[in-house]
């Protein structure tokens, strides 16, 4: 009995965090999972399951939840025509192989260093999104052949290890390669679903041994109810708002915040 505040305010908190994250991938095209895996860290730790597979309970459930918002804000970018379907279809082969690849080695490693791996990567992107111009051009049309062959697969394995549906480096690949923002994100929308289908899968097969109740595998049914019920609402909400507003303002201060996170991540696990 207890326990029960803390769980209300965790509920709570997910709730903000599930509809905050489903904005976030329709406006800016980022896996909203870049801000739930810290968000699923804090709140496993809190509740007494911070042991050293917590990492991929959070990578897991954050995709998990990533399969929803995507598919939603697929049907919705699509609706508007933003779509390349084109571009899912030859980046799919990769995105998945990349993507169980990214399962195997999370399922592998201890807590501390996928932590550092996702704080590492999440600085990355922030430094992107905050010094990035919507102006540069690696060429003309994306990528085919071999340079797709190298692309995809990391892309879809950089993305398990970060928890987060593709957005975060589909994005920046489709607009380097000429492809207007917002069908950019609309098609990264879907690189999310393809990412985050198989990883879930797969992630069902990792035991966890100390994990929240209704946990299958390395998912946590809970944590996925209470941030797909908000995403569900959010995530076209935010898909309209990338129609209607200059998204790159946000992206820089998202990309700012990103920074700041990753740095106080890496900060904990090395112990400052």
């Amino acid at each position: 009995m207890d326990n029960i505040p803390v769980l209300v305010a965790m509920a709570a908190m997910l709730l903000v965090l599930g509809a905050a994250s489903g904005i976030l991938a329709g406006l800016l095209g980022v896996g909203g999972g870049i801000i739930l895996v810290p968000a699923f860290l804090f709140v496993f730790g809190t509740l007494g399951y911070d042991s050293p597979q917590v990492m991929q309970l959070c990578l897991a459930t954050s995709l998990a939840t990533i399969i929803v918002t995507s598919a939603r804000s697929v049907l919705a970018h699509d609706k508007r025509g933003a779509v390349e379907w084109a571009i899912l279809k030859t980046w799919a082969p990769g995105l998945i192989i990349g993507a169980l690849a990214g399962v195997l080695v999370a399922a592998a490693l201890r807590s501390e260093m996928l932590q550092a791996i996702f704080a590492i990567l999440a600085f990355l992107v922030g430094i992107y999104m905050t010094f990035g111009r919507m102006h540069w051009r690696l060429g003309r049309r994306m990528p085919g052949g071999l340079v797709r062959a190298v692309l995809s697969p990391v892309a879809g394995f950089l993305s398990v290890l970060l928890g987060i549906g593709g957005g975060s480096f589909g994005v920046p690949v489709m607009t380097l390669h000429n492809v207007p923002i917002h069908k950019a994100v609309g098609t990264a929308a879907g690189f999310g679903l393809i990412i985050a289908v198989p990883s879930v899968i797969a992630f069902l097969f990792v035991d966890v041994a100390v994990a929240p109740p209704l946990t299958f595998g390395a998912v946590n049914v809970v944590a996925f109810a209470l941030v797909v019920g908000m995403t569900l609402i959010t995530a076209p909400w935010g898909a309209a708002l990338a129609h209607r507003l200059d998204p790159a303002p946000l992206k820089r201060v998202f990309g700012i915040f990103l920074v700041l996170m990753a740095l106080n991540m890496l900060r904990k696990v090395m112990g400052w």
